[in-house]
């Protein structure tokens, strides 16, 4: 028995990195996905690749998950292909690394209107439209091990991730009763293309573990918490990062 068999997944960010890995494992243990992302064109050519590798119960939603409207059509399209919604993986988010001083007061709105508010929005419609009918439901949050420390030059990022590790906390305490579970996977250094090739060495040198994660490795972990695995988890936060915040 597969361990997603007919469950409807929601991935966020979910044609690249770590949701596109996260999908194809989805895929493989019998999930039906809609995959959400703000790239229509890679979206398209990822849900082709999925048909031609055997898995066809696979929508693609163009949406921006800091927009009302959007989040809203994420939920209507889910409805009207499979009828009904298991797992919610907000994985999308945004970050850059730059002195605080010179951040604009916009852009550091920007980056928390993706990276938490969004998180908010789509749970709170999943747990309304959908988890608290049917009884049950799963939501697995894209929180960071930036998260739990602070980092030079990236604070409304940070602020953001350790933001969604107490809403994480917040939403399965309050949900737990309801059999809704609410985790959240803290990445460290992941290996994709966002990290410059001349820079990886860098970032290798700090790890106890001397290399980067994979997106393969982290999908694993969602796969853990969206699946009966983890039937006794909720409101807790998974660190993945080579050992990093243990130092």
């Amino acid at each position: 028995m597969k361990k997603l068999e007919g469950k409807v997944a929601i991935i966020t960010g979910g044609v690249s990195g770590i949701g596109a890995a996260t999908a194809r494992l989805f895929a493989e243990e019998g999930a039906k996905l809609v995959l959400v992302d703000i790239n229509e064109e890679k979206g398209q050519a990822f849900v082709e690749e999925l048909n031609e590798a055997g898995h066809s119960e696979v929508l693609f939603v163009k949406a921006d998950v800091a927009n009302e409207a959007d989040v809203k059509n994420i939920f209507d399209q889910t409805k009207e292909k499979f009828g009904s919604l298991d797992i919610l993986f907000n994985n999308a988010g945004i970050g850059e690394v730059q002195p605080s001083h010179e951040v604009t007061f916009e852009r550091f709105q920007q980056i928390v209107s993706i990276d938490l508010n969004a998180v908010f929005a789509l749970s709170q419609i999943a747990i309304r439209d959908f988890f608290l009918e049917q009884g049950a439901g799963v939501i697995v949050n894209t929180a960071s091990m930036y998260g739990w420390v602070g980092a030079a030059g990236s604070a409304a990022y940070n602020a953001a991730k350790g933001g969604v590790i107490n809403l994480t906390r917040s939403l399965g305490v309050e949900y737990g009763e309801q059999n809704i579970r609410v985790n959240a996977l803290c990445p460290g250094y992941i290996d994709t293309p966002i990290i410059p090739e001349d820079y990886k060495q860098v970032l290798k040198d700090t790890m106890p573990m001397k290399r980067l994660g994979t997106s393969e490795e982290m999908a694993k972990a969602v796969l853990f918490l969206a699946s009966e695995d983890s039937s006794y988890m909720t409101g807790a936060s998974i660190t993945i990062d080579g050992g990093f915040t243990a130092q």
